[in-house]
């Protein structure tokens, strides 16, 4: 385990963004510089353009996206899938779980210090706005304590208005991920009384985003999200995470104090905290609030330019790696998950390569046996609910595989289903009493596109006891 490396604070019994008292500290981060600031600003550039341009982006129609949880719709990658379908989602989520849990004990909270939207808006987009009109971490302390004069309501009056601005255009966005841009599109041009629940929705996205990124900020990473506290049960001392070389750094002292009394590295400047957008000491270990920003990589690497030492005081590492100077290992665990999430995935490619674009179910009308047809034939009556995946309209009919019986259709012949639409119809099927061989037999049907077999349904059909003598 990492030592205890300061003298004042002998166990943290909180978080970082709350005093004594259980108040609120508000963080006051400096603008960090450096090669990892540098790439994670190319990342979040990449990822804000993706974020913007795959609501645009369709396919044979279809949105590359949508997740309409109102008409339980769901498209991934052109693809559409209903309820019927959430086994694969099942199946997939749990994937996912894996490869977090799997991504996690090798890298620790990598992903959210550099995808997670949370992170990426926040670090990228609402604080460098705050730096803009605030000024530096120093100016914005200052500005914060000093009275309401004009120019403090002005400076914060512009913050909150451009805040809530980008917050309504973020809004907009994320809506166009549930309900389509083309549905956005219309809710944008035409009046707002034609579609007040889609401007409601607008406006509680709007106020959600707003109150996030204005008020509730690093609290998101630290006191909601749930990852924060799994990564204590799925990092091991294998995991590569930000940490301070404890070893190269300690003991701590200035600088003109080095050579006469042995110290570390560590000047004990506190560059790495003042950058921290959690507000935590990276020095004191692991901790949970961690989302490996890298901002205090960037600072302590500047003060190590300055000091003339070499960079990795503080760097991407395991504790084993720190402790013992071992590279990251692919341990029994990482193996296991890998394994198991191999396995799903190949389950998951088969289950939608072998998807069908048209799923039927038949049953047997609920609380109806079977029905006899004069002295010599017998009837059972079945519905059909039929769903169309493509982009567009089929009429089916259903045809009983064998070939002693009959299908009569109640109403229209042809069961019209529209795209990405639902189909239901009722039919009975006729059966010769003499063909009847058991009380309960089974049956195929096929389910035509004109002279195309679509599927093929099984089903049973009940008939009367057989006496045998």
């Amino acid at each position: 385990m990492i030592p205890e490396v300061t003298s004042e604070n002998n166990f943290r019994d909180r978080i970082a963004t709350m005093d004594a008292s259980g108040k609120r500290k508000w963080i006051f981060a400096q603008k960090p510089r450096g090669r990892f600031t540098n790439m994670r600003k190319y990342v979040s550039w990449f990822f804000f353009v993706l974020f913007i341009a795959v609501p645009f982006i369709h396919v044979d129609g279809r949105p590359l996206f949508l997740f309409n949880i109102p008409e339980a719709k769901f498209i991934v990658f052109g693809k559409v899938f209903w309820p019927q379908d959430f086994f694969i989602f099942g199946l997939a989520m749990v994937s996912f779980v894996i490869f977090v849990v799997l991504f996690t004990a090798a890298f620790g909270r990598l992903f959210c210090g550099w995808v997670c939207p949370q992170t990426i808006f926040m670090e990228m987009v609402f604080r460098k706005i705050e730096y803009a009109i605030e000024g530096d971490a120093s100016s914005q302390k200052l500005l914060a304590k000093a009275p309401w004069t004009m120019n403090k309501i002005f400076k914060k009056s512009l913050k909150h208005v451009v805040f809530f601005f980008l917050s309504f255009l973020i809004a907009n966005i994320f809506l166009s991920y549930i309900i389509g841009i083309k549905a956005l599109g219309t809710i944008i041009t035409e009046p707002v009384t034609q579609h007040l629940p889609g401007f409601g929705a607008l406006i509680l996205f709007s106020g959600v985003f707003y109150s996030v990124y204005a008020f509730f900020r690093e609290q998101a990473c630290t006191v909601v999200c749930p990852y924060g506290r799994l990564q204590g049960v799925l990092l091991d001392r294998n995991s590569m995470i930000v940490a301070y070389d404890y070893k190269r750094g300690e003991p701590r002292g200035k600088v003109k104090d080095k050579e006469a009394m042995q110290l570390g590295d560590c000047i004990d400047c506190l560059a790495c905290v003042k950058v921290c957008p959690t507000g935590i000491d990276i020095r004191n270990g692991t901790q949970m609030e961690c989302v490996n920003c890298t901002a205090c990589i960037d600072a302590c690497d500047s003060i190590m330019d300055k000091i003339g030492r070499p960079h990795g005081l503080v760097t991407y590492a395991s504790e084993n790696g720190i402790e013992h100077r071992e590279p990251l290992k692919y341990t029994t665990r990482m193996k296991l998950y890998t394994a198991l999430l191999a396995v799903l995935l190949v389950i998951l490619s088969t289950l939608l390569i072998t998807r069908k674009d048209v799923d039927a179910t038949v049953i047997r009308t609920p609380g109806m046996l079977f029905q006899e047809r004069g002295t010599d034939s017998i009837s059972n009556l079945y519905n059909i609910r039929i769903t169309n995946k493509t982009m567009k309209d089929i009429p089916l009919t259903v045809r009983l595989e064998r070939g002693d019986g009959k299908i009569e259709m109640v109403g229209k012949a042809v069961v019209n289903v529209k795209k990405e639409g639902q189909g239901a119809g009722s039919f009975f099927i006729v059966m010769p009493r003499k063909a009847l061989a058991e009380r309960k037999s089974v049956f195929y049907l096929d389910l035509m596109q004109g002279n195309k077999k679509i599927d093929r349904i099984k089903t049973t059909f009940l008939g009367p006891i057989i006496f045998t003598q």
